[in-house]
């Protein structure tokens, strides 16, 4: 029998982009500050119990009080499409338009507040647990950013305990995650094939663990006891500013000045991989929006310039810095590369950024575009850090991966 090479080959590439993983589209440059929360104050990767809102807020800075539209699509585990259609996910219909914006209020930048809140009028409720994709697209159907986000359900409890590494040669650097999973009801049916589960530290989905299946069983407990499987850097916790009085030097602020808008120039930081850890409390990565002055931080806070700098050092002089935290999803990008200043001997960049208090560190961005977040700041089992730990199962003969229960835990309890 003859077979059609052209046909075969469509079908390989229909397969092969069919179930790629799918990846968070980053905004263009007039998109600022993106909060993407549930019930929480604070920005960070939502994951919601079923039946929870969903709150998306973002600033549009070019002024043209544009219209955006949404989508809400259902993914596998792994982030590749499910076969889901759209019906069985959602109650009510998106590709809706944002209604709910504002204009900017005695602000030197001027930009419109857009939020939408879900469920809502037209998206009543989402149906399903498992990963969905959030995209945002303007009126010309063009996408124009995308976030990720998280829905369980209560099937089952998780236990989260952070241990120190048990390799002597990461003992001072690393976190491991030890897990139990314990089904509510009756024991899950071929858990190695069935369930699987992804760890994310700090809310960075960048670095999280995925697909990892249980080491033993103990009756209906599936035993998660791995070593490097589970294991994490340490790092260091986050430098931070403040900045919630735009006319004052605040917390991390050492001058301000004002020009088109107002420019906070921090205080330069100094490497801390060759010194000994310091607690310092921080909020993991995240930032908060607010103004000690304003009713409505949402329309009211200003944006602002804000200059960071770090002292040269010879462990990444001739390296790739960027400075790195939820501010922007934890992407590395053009505008977060710090310059090398020869005269000064320091690297420094500028971003433009709401007012709040902020979370951010330093990384060396490899050749290969790996990151390494302890070239900078250091790695120490001591830090601070927060895990959470996802559970997906798709039972025998299921169509789509439910997220059956979340675990959470903090390495200020690591034990050995």
């Amino acid at each position: 029998m003859k077979i059609n090479s052209w046909l075969v080959l469509h079908i390989f590439l229909f397969s092969f982009l069919g179930f790629s993983q799918v990846e968070e589209t980053n905004p263009p440059d007039y998109i600022k500050t993106i909060n993407f929360k549930g019930n929480t104050p604070e920005t960070q990767l939502p994951i919601l119990r079923l039946g929870e809102h969903l709150i998306l807020e973002f600033d549009a800075l070019n002024g043209l009080e544009e219209d955006y539209y949404y989508k809400i699509d259902h993914y596998n585990y792994d982030w590749t499409p499910s076969v889901l259609l759209k019906s069985e996910y959602l109650t009510g219909f998106d590709n809706q338009r944002i209604r709910d914006y504002e204009n900017s209020y005695n602000t030197y930048q001027i930009y419109s507040h857009y939020k939408l809140s879900i469920p809502n009028q037209f998206t009543k409720e989402i149906k399903l647990s498992g990963n969905y994709i959030l995209s945002i697209f303007n009126s010309y159907n063009e996408l124009i950013f995308s976030r990720k986000f998280m829905v369980y359900e209560e099937q089952s409890g998780v236990g989260v305990s952070i241990k120190r590494s048990r390799s002597i040669e990461h003992l001072d650097e690393k976190q491991r995650v030890d897990i139990v999973i314990n089904p509510n009801g009756s024991a899950f049916n071929n858990p190695m094939q069935t369930v699987k589960v992804m760890i994310v530290q700090n809310n960075n989905l960048n670095t999280a663990i995925l697909g990892l299946k249980p080491l033993y069983t103990i009756g209906k407990q599936l035993i998660y006891k791995y070593d490097t499987e589970t294991s994490f850097w340490g790092g260091n916790e986050f430098l931070y500013f403040e900045n919630k009085d735009v006319r004052g030097a605040n917390t991390g602020v050492q001058r301000i000045d004002l020009k088109d808008v107002y420019h906070n120039y921090l205080f330069t930081n100094i490497p801390r991989y060759n010194r000994p850890y310091t607690y310092n409390p921080d909020i993991n990565g995240n930032y908060v929006i607010t103004n000690i002055d304003a009713e409505n931080p949402s329309i009211e806070a200003d944006y602002v310039w804000i200059h960071f700098s770090l002292v040269a050092d010879d462990n990444y002089r001739n390296k790739n810095i960027h400075v790195y935290g939820n501010f922007n999803n934890y992407v590395i990008e053009d505008n977060t590369q710090l310059i090398y200043d020869e005269s000064r001997d320091i690297f420094s960049t500028s971003l433009l950024l709401k007012q709040g208090f902020y979370n951010y560190k330093y990384v060396v961005v490899n050749s290969n575009n790996t990151i390494d977040h302890g070239a900078v700041s250091g790695n120490f089992y001591q830090t601070e850090n927060n895990y959470k730990v996802i559970v997906y199962y798709r039972d025998l003969g299921a169509r789509y991966d439910k997220i059956i229960g979340v675990g959470e835990g903090s390495s200020v309890n690591i034990s050995n």
